[in-house]
């Protein structure tokens, strides 16, 4: 068995070889012309095509997203996923990198079939949108496109070499505050001020933020304050976005959230209602033993990856939810220094450079072998899948 990975790993490195200057090229068209949620449509073109042409059976529209796609070399078990991201960011364009993401995927989805060979296994190359807000990842879970899956691979531009991603698990709730109103001179007592109902639920947020546990935290905006200020506001509303280190815990900070609301609407005399706005993006729950898999891959291009520095988060993603039902991987590569951070024009700009380039090449390699590995070694897939029942369920 080893000698004969050993012989499909060559493979892939002369596969991925002979692609990388058609992954760049696709990875620049996609940094140059950036879409948003739900609406990648010249981007889920480009990469449904680039599978097609490749002999990938490519279903489109997949979980009801017209955007997202499902594309198959192969049939039947055993089967590894490779996600591909392809949303940017409003105003700051592939300031997340998801175009080397996307580019990755594809390649890694290419250069994978050569691990097939005549025998029983499928290659699914799974277009994601709606990372950044929409949770395309979190829809297809539901809509079964992974229940068939023996593991779903990607990597994640960055600025750390972490083999695995400390993602928590997030969700937005919208909170409205229903008053009474009045003129603020004249009749100053018949007003019911659901505006100052919602800056009193900051207050109460922020003495109960004091003692929230490690990487849970509340986050608002005021959404509506009311229309003029000679009138006092009769209706009030804020976006809260909360995070957690668990799904378990994200649920707990949910509840403190509707009770913080429902004891200010009875001090101050309003109604309040609370409610979900969001999918709801899971905790990442890392297979080990694939993300050691994908570093010693990725080692062979000089690039060491390290456990993440403890108590340390870098956000949530919908790869969450795939990792409740699948062993998942979701390493970053950084394409830039640790004093840059993603979410910026700097990164944005880093995605098309040099290194990126080169990052793009190992990653798209290491993500090959490792689903490979997946598809060839029985033991691997039988280890992935025990740890996985082991671990904590997704609300715990």
């Amino acid at each position: 068995m080893t000698r004969a990975l050993d012989d499909i790993h060559r493979k892939i490195h002369e596969e991925v070889t002979g692609r990388a200057d058609a992954l760049w090229d696709i990875a620049l068209r996609l940094h140059a012309d950036p879409e948003y949620a739900f609406a990648e449509h010249r981007a889920a073109a480009l990469l449904t095509g680039e599978l097609e042409r490749a002999g990938f059976a490519v279903e489109r529209g997949v979980a009801g997203l017209p955007t997202a796609f499902a594309a198959r070399a192969g049939r039947g078990r055993p089967a590894v996923a490779l996600l591909l991201e392809y949303d940017a960011l409003p105003g700051l364009g592939h300031a997340c990198g998801h175009n080397l993401i996307a580019a990755a995927g594809l390649g890694a989805a290419l250069a994978a079939r050569v691990a097939l060979d005549g025998s029983p296994g499928c290659v699914l190359a799974v277009g994601t949108p709606a990372e950044e807000g929409g949770g395309g990842k979190a829809a297809e879970v539901e809509a079964g496109v992974f229940d068939d899956v023996d593991a779903a691979l990607m990597f994640h531009p960055g600025v750390h070499d972490w083999r695995r991603a400390p993602l928590t698990a997030q969700v937005q709730y919208r909170v409205a505050f229903h008053g009474r109103a009045a003129h603020p001179t004249g009749s100053p007592t018949e007003g019911v001020d659901a505006l100052a109902a919602l800056i009193e639920l900051f207050n109460v947020l922020g003495v109960v933020g004091r003692r929230l546990p490690e990487a849970s935290h509340v986050q608002g905006i005021i959404t509506h304050g009311g229309t003029a200020t000679n009138i006092v506001p009769e209706y009030a509303q804020g976006l809260f976005g909360l995070r957690a280190a668990t799904t378990g815990a994200l649920e707990e900070l949910a509840g403190q959230l509707r009770t913080c609301a429902e004891g200010v609407a009875r001090a101050t005399g309003t109604r309040a209602e609370v409610e979900r706005a969001t999918v709801r993006y899971e905790h990442f729950r890392d297979s080990g033993v694939l993300s050691d898999r994908f570093a010693g891959h990725l080692a062979r291009a000089g690039i060491a990856l390290t456990p993440p520095v403890p108590g340390v988060y870098l956000g949530s993603s919908d790869i969450g939810n795939v990792s409740a039902r699948v062993p998942a991987i979701h390493p970053f590569v950084a394409i830039m220094g640790e004093d840059g951070s993603d979410h910026t024009p700097g990164f944005a700009e880093a995605a098309a450079s040099g290194r990126a380039r080169e990052v793009l090449a190992a990653a798209t390699e290491a993500l090959a072998c490792t689903a490979a590995d997946v598809l060839l070694d029985p033991e691997l897939r039988e280890e992935a899948r025990a740890r996985h029942r082991a671990a904590p369920a997704a609300g715990e």
